[in-house]
């Protein structure tokens, strides 16, 4: 390995296990046992490096602090990672309004990259919150904020409810 040359190695669980386990449990409770453990997190979240940090009805928060290997080639991170961090707060707080055995899949997506990102912006924290769930299609909204409140990133997501 050159002396300049990084190395990451991660893990994940069998991502089946949780989808099984999500068809028996309202998404409130099957994403309240990701939080707690009993159900393996999706294996996006160990390949970003984010985590969730809070679920309730209609709102999930992930927690990201960016890294080198987030870079884009121009040396900062890349847009996917917020776009990532958006689209699962606001796939998840969508979740959280679902019966059991009712599913979702993002059908737009719009991210606004407000302000650039680096290692050193530290830890970033993104809320997603329902706007609307109807019978087939739902929206929500994002923000990716730091500690201070300063804002990186908002989106807005259309999602299509699968029965």
């Amino acid at each position: 390995m050159a002396a300049d040359e990084r190395e990451r190695s991660y893990n994940w669980e069998d991502p089946m296990q949780g989808a099984q386990a999500a068809k028996t449990m309202s998404g409130l409770e099957y994403l309240q046992s990701i939080l707690d453990g009993v159900n393996p997190l999706p294996p996006i979240c160990q390949t970003l490096d984010f985590d969730p940090v809070a679920m309730e009805d209609g709102k999930a928060v992930f927690a990201v602090t960016p890294s080198e290997f987030h870079y884009n080639p121009i040396g900062v991170v890349h847009g996917g990672l917020l776009s990532t961090l958006c689209d699962s707060a606001m796939g998840c707080a969508i979740h959280t309004k679902l019966a059991a055995g009712v599913g979702y899949t993002t059908l737009e997506l719009k991210v606004n990259l407000v302000r650039p990102v680096t290692a050193k912006t530290g830890k970033l924290i993104c809320t997603g919150t329902v706007i609307h769930v109807g019978r087939s299609v739902a929206t929500a909204e994002a923000r990716v904020e730091d500690a201070q409140g300063k804002l990186y990133a908002h989106a807005t997501s259309t999602c299509m409810i699968l029965k």
